[in-house]
């Protein structure tokens, strides 16, 4: 019970930290504004993303676009809700990775919802080279992503050492 609580509370502060570094952004910097932060490797900007990472999507303009990916991305946010909800028999980083993916989605789910768009802003770069810009959200569901990979990884080790321990 304390860990599902732990873990929902983890994806709450997601959601409010991506909430508010967004409201800052969208409050602060007009479209495409740029405020290098450290020269020559990143800038804050204020970016609209209609589409999903990376851009997909982005250059197709259609009402039905933005249903489908609220639809995919709702369906998304309730599997998560269920894996959180079950988590007894998890390890703490399929937890961890489950709960930044779960407030992350509900972060960037937000913004399709309420204004068709993710506002990203995180732009960096080496030289002509740029990655593509993105958000909190999109950063926890990464780090959310790396933790459970890095748990699969490491569960034949894990089990190696519980069956060690019983005998």
């Amino acid at each position: 019970m304390k860990r599902r609580l732990i873990a929902f509370l983890t994806a709450l502060g997601v959601l409010g930290l991506d909430r508010w570094s967004k409201w800052l952004v969208e409050n602060r910097f007009n479209a495409f504004d740029t405020k290098p932060v450290i020269p020559g490797f990143f800038n804050i900007v204020r970016s609209e993303n209609p589409g999903v990472a990376f851009g997909m999507f982005a250059d197709h303009s259609s009402h039905s676009r933005t249903l489908l990916l609220v639809a995919m991305s709702l369906a998304a946010i309730l599997i998560l809700a269920v894996m959180l909800w079950k988590i007894e028999r998890q390890d703490n980083l399929t937890v961890t990775g489950l709960a930044l993916i779960f407030g992350g989605a509900l972060g960037n789910v937000y913004d399709r919802v309420t204004a068709g768009t993710v506002t990203d802003f995180l732009d960096f770069y080496a030289g002509t080279y740029h990655w593509y810009t993105f958000n909190l959200a999109d950063s926890a569901i990464c780090i959310g992503a790396g933790l459970l990979i890095l748990s699969m990884l490491l569960a034949p080790r894990n089990a190696a050492h519980k069956k060690d321990a019983v005998a």
